[in-house]
């Protein structure tokens, strides 16, 4: 029985042969080109079989990926375990920031896999898929919090695009400056503008009731004119 098979057996071995085989993925994409390397080649460079490679990704294109179905689990738990009272944008954001996770785990593989992406367009189509996949759940989450408001579903699909939007800019931005951890404090601040543009439950002023402002101004006036009255008599 190899090594890799005995990790597999655990959530958390799993998880190490998978960062091992994304990690090689990437260092063979950079050295030898994306076109030139085989999956058998990267199983051979990790360590495992070919079996192996295929329980953790479809193709060589999947495994230079982050762990997409981790971040879309980390956003539903987030909605599910979020307080009801907790404001939507508020919830939205935090939701979101946890993807970043999966870039700041390894940030060699962050870079190598920002400079592949776009350089190769099978890589560059795998990613677009990925941010489908983002935009929905958000959507998705967002309509069953917003459900009964007015435009709920078009609120639901604007704010999601927005969400991901704004994150992948804040993201490209930080991979494309080096990935420095450093500098990502800053990023995540940069991801949170979109607070103010998200077309969420927003505070408004109250409508000024006319009625109690017409009662107050006659008592007001009512007021003025006991005073007049006193000062003249």
């Amino acid at each position: 029985m190899t090594s890799s098979t005995r990790r597999g057996r655990s959530p958390e071995g799993r998880a190490e042969v998978r960062r091992e085989l994304v990690g090689t993925a990437a260092r063979l994409f950079t050295e030898r080109g994306y076109d030139e390397t085989t999956v058998d080649d990267i199983a051979a460079a990790a360590g495992v079989g070919r079996r192996t490679f295929f329980r953790y990704f479809r193709g060589k294109e999947d495994a230079l990926s982050p762990d997409h179905e981790r971040g879309l689990a980390r956003i539903s738990e987030v909605f599910a375990g979020a307080h009801p009272d907790e404001p939507l944008p508020s919830l939205a954001l935090r939701a979101a920031e946890t993807v970043f996770d999966l870039y700041t785990d390894d940030t060699e593989v962050a870079r190598l896999r920002f400079a592949l992406v776009g350089a190769v367009p099978a890589l560059r189509d795998r990613e677009a898929a990925s941010v489908h996949h983002y935009r929905r759940l958000f959507t998705r989450e967002l309509a069953t919090r917003l459900a009964g408001q007015p435009d709920a579903e078009l609120r639901a699909a604007v704010t999601a695009a927005a969400l991901v939007a704004a994150h992948n800019q804040a993201l490209r931005r930080w991979l494309g400056d080096g990935a420095h951890d450093a500098d990502l404090p800053a990023c995540i601040e940069h991801f949170r503008r979109v607070a103010t543009m998200l077309p969420l439950e927003q505070e408004r002023a109250a409508e000024p009731d006319l009625e109690d402002v017409a009662r107050r101004l006659e008592r007001a006036a009512r007021a003025l004119e006991r005073e007049q009255t006193r000062r003249t008599g």
